[in-house]
């Protein structure tokens, strides 16, 4: 089965939404088998909204949207989608009443008038419970088992019921049709080789994926190898990803740090955590981002100590016990001043891994000799202290994420070696 989804809304052609919703219903309808053929965006327009349904239902006979099932004025998707279907809107008592009732218990007042246009559903359509939120979702067929399903635009609600409600109905589909396959994807993570020396290094076992497709996915924390492999069951599935990931990991396996959306933070804290190892930071550029990325895994407190944000060269010098020698003799952004600023976190805080950044993130502050994206990163253990230079790309924002990214992955590399 293949579908096709319409995610609408004025905002998220104006760029102020980011469409997370497209990307989620991909994801799960390829975890039962079903494919998405297209994908398209319109905005809070009835006639525009009619056009993209009408020649989606005209190739696949099945349609998911997102969007415009709200209160206001601007929420067109029933009446419009109905209208394509030849039906009128006629007000769903039972639910009307839920509503009013819902509200009178939330907010213990009476049902704003607007609200009761999310009671209106289209002639002979089937009401999919919406157990997140207050906007039924609808089901709309026609006599040659076209079908277009509309859920809330709101991810929350549409996530919950795509798994509530929508998924359930098209498994019992998928399973009708023919025997049960699924489209399923793995993802291996790398951090800090370049997406052409991965695929020069994987060029040479590439035919030894067999049948599964392969996609490099760069993006600042480094590039995501996906595996994906469709038409097939869900076991055959499992076990072809499986040996592809441990070709891969045979091959590359030291740049791969994990899988999934598996954060580099929480791979350094797991590693830490199995050593006996606390961890203590001191930041300049990236402002207190390396602690963030770690404090925001859960269970993180028994491995981080704390850290310092150093920024000017006061603090170094009296919270990290930077020299003022390195400091005048070598600048800020040094290989001498990130050593000791990695070592300093260790000792003040009593850790066993200091880790440091210091650079130019920009826009300004560059020099000839130091432009922007000059990163020092070092990493300081009881046995030695480690360091390197980065040249980084990117925006502020950009440079900074990637230089959290690259001292979590120095200290990696390092703890690989311990036991």
């Amino acid at each position: 089965m293949d579908v096709e989804l319409i995610t609408i809304g004025d905002e998220l052609l104006l760029g102020f939404t980011i469409d997370t919703n497209a990307a989620h219903l991909a994801r799960e309808l390829a975890s039962i088998g079903i494919g998405i053929r297209r994908r398209a965006t319109v905005g809070d327009v009835a006639v525009d909204i009619v056009s993209v349904v009408r020649e989606a239902i005209d190739r696949t006979g099945a349609v998911i949207t997102t969007g415009g099932l709200g209160p206001t004025s601007d929420d067109l998707t029933k009446p419009a989608i109905a209208s394509l279907f030849g039906r009128g809107m006629q007000l769903d008592e039972e639910h009307l009443a839920w509503m009013e009732q819902r509200w009178q218990q939330r907010f213990h007042r009476r049902m704003p008038e607007s609200n009761r246009a999310q009671a209106m559903l289209p002639e002979g359509a089937t009401k999919l419970v919406n157990q997140h939120g207050s906007a039924p979702g609808i089901w709309l067929e026609d006599e040659r088992k076209r079908w277009v399903a509309m859920l809330p635009g709101v991810p929350r609600e549409m996530r919950g019921m795509l798994a509530d409600t929508l998924l359930p109905i098209l498994r019992t589909r998928v399973a009708a049709s023919r025997a049960a396959t699924v489209v399923r994807s793995r993802t291996l993570r790398t951090t800090g080789v370049a997406e052409s020396q991965l695929a020069d290094q994987i060029d040479p076992i590439r035919d030894r994926l067999g049948p599964i497709a392969l996609a490099y996915l760069p993006a600042p924390d480094g590039v995501d190898l996906r595996l994906t492999i469709r038409g097939v069951s869900a076991a055959e599935a499992d076990t072809a990803l499986e040996t592809a990931a441990h070709l891969l990991r045979e091959h590359i396996g030291r740049s791969i740090y994990a899988e999934g959306d598996t954060d580099l933070a929480s791979v350094v804290l797991d590693r830490c955590r199995a050593l006996g190892l606390t961890i203590a930071v001191a930041e300049s550029c990236t402002g207190g981002l390396l602690g963030a990325r770690l404090t925001a895994i859960p269970g993180s407190s028994d491995v981080v100590l704390g850290g310092i944000i150093a920024y000017a060269n006061s603090v170094k010098e009296e919270f990290l016990d930077v020299s003022e020698a390195a400091l005048v003799k070598y600048g800020a952004v040094s290989e001498e001043v990130v050593r000791q600023m990695a070592e300093g976190a260790r000792a003040r805080t009593g850790g066993a891994v200091g880790i440091a950044i210091t650079g130019v993130a920009g826009p300004s502050g560059g020099t000839p000799e130091k432009p922007v994206g000059t990163v020092w990163i070092s990493a300081a253990f009881p046995d030695g202290t480690g360091a390197a230079q980065l040249r980084l790309i990117g925006d502020r924002e950009e440079i900074r994420r990637r230089a959290t990214q690259a001292a979590l992955e120095l200290v990696r590399r390092v703890l690989l070696e311990k036991n």
